[in-house]
């Protein structure tokens, strides 16, 4: 594949990757765990396999690929990095091109659900000047953005590939939407291509104390408990992946069993609400097409790497003010902190939700596509 050469793809995965998959559930050798600890100290044995069963037997892979191939999906190579992505046009002539980011442990599937309002909301009952035309890729590492081109591929990085795709796509002018990885990978696009970016919307935005005076002062006493949250947080599969993610990655690439638990620990922490199950909150067969990709693509090892990249690498620092207008959408699980992250970007609309979690693409998509019409509505 040579430079800027756009290529169709479909997702079509070998029948004999499937009778793999299913093969190595049924032998999965099965840990014994301490009565009565519940979630406290992990995924439960029980709980596990009975989504793991549900995983070999019943739930139907060959028809979730059948739906992400009813959208237009393309790979090429910017930069040396080979991209993955749908590129879902709107009927609407004059719809404003959008780029949507997802993040770890997510993929382009996570936006499945808000495709179609965003793209042609003259279908959805919307308004028809809201509509966008949508760039969903998979960031590199991540889903088919494989492999990855080598070490350096933090969130900057990452942008300029972006940037240089949207180029390769005709786009002069568009916005962005994103969430957790797609958080930190929106804002530099907006600092490499300021121009271009006419907006960045964003949820799942975390921004940190910098060592300043009076940083902490005139803090309401919400942003004070998320604060105390963030401190709190389990934060174990973060220092995982930023410090060890090969290491780590043996289990994961070779027992889907543990690449199941690994993922589904996140849906059950950072959905709403939080001490129901994961699928209480987003669909089942929705988070085993996600635990597929990672599967099915060996991307265990390679999508944590923007956790090392970031974190051991780099180390969280400032990289610079963005100046293009930002939109913060806050979720009921969401720890934003609006003083710190006035600091670091140009926060011009700041919607506190009271509902969804982490996944809200997922959770609560009529509200993202809300808030994302109404943000954009006045950069166009």
């Amino acid at each position: 594949m040579t430079e800027h050469d756009i290529r169709p793809f479909r997702v079509d995965v070998p029948q004999e990757h499937l009778d793999d998959l299913r093969a190595r559930l049924a032998a999965t050798r099965w840990p014994a765990e301490l009565p009565g600890v519940g979630w406290s100290r992990g995924v439960p044995v029980d709980y596990l396999k009975d989504l793991a069963e549900h995983w070999r037997t019943t739930y139907d892979w060959r028809a979730h690929e059948a739906e992400i191939n009813t959208h237009p999906q393309f790979r090429t190579t910017v930069d040396g990095q080979d991209v993955h992505f749908l590129h879902v046009r709107s009927p609407e002539p004059d719809a404003l091109p959008l780029v949507l980011l997802h993040g770890w442990p997510g993929g382009f599937t996570d936006f499945l659900d808000v495709i179609g309002p965003l793209s042609d909301p003259r279908a959805h009952g919307g308004d028809p000047s809201r509509a966008f035309h949508l760039v969903v890729p998979s960031l590199p590492g991540f889903g088919f953005s494989t492999p990855l081109a080598g070490p350096g591929m933090g969130a900057a990085r990452m942008a300029g590939v972006l940037v240089g795709l949207m180029a390769a796509l005709g786009y002069e002018r568009y916005g962005v939407q994103g969430y957790d990885a797609g958080a930190w990978v929106g804002p530099e696009l907006g600092k490499q291509a300021p121009d271009r970016v006419v907006g960045i919307h964003l949820n799942a935005l975390l921004a940190f104390p910098v060592g300043e005076d009076g940083e902490f002062d005139g803090l309401s006493e919400v942003e004070r408990r998320r604060w105390a949250a963030m401190q709190d947080f389990n934060d174990g599969y973060l220092q995982c992946n930023a410090k060890r993610p090969q290491t780590v990655a043996y289990g994961l690439h070779d027992s889907p069993v543990g690449q199941l638990a690994w993922i589904v620990e996140k849906f059950k922490e950072l959905t709403v609400p939080e001490d129901g199950l994961p699928e209480d909150s987003v669909d089942r067969d929705r988070i085993l097409t996600d635990v597929s990709l990672y599967w099915f693509t060996g991307t265990a090892a390679s999508a944590a790497q923007i956790y090392y990249e970031e974190i051991s690498a780099k180390g969280w620092g400032d990289t610079g003010r963005g100046t293009v207008p930002t939109g913060v959408l806050v979720s009921a699980h969401d720890k934003s902190i609006r003083p710190w992250a006035e600091r670091d970007h140009h926060v011009v609309r700041w919607t506190e939700l009271g509902r969804g979690g982490h996944f809200l693409a997922m959770e609560e998509p009529e509200l993202l596509v809300a808030d994302v019409r109404e943000f954009f509505a006045g950069l166009r």
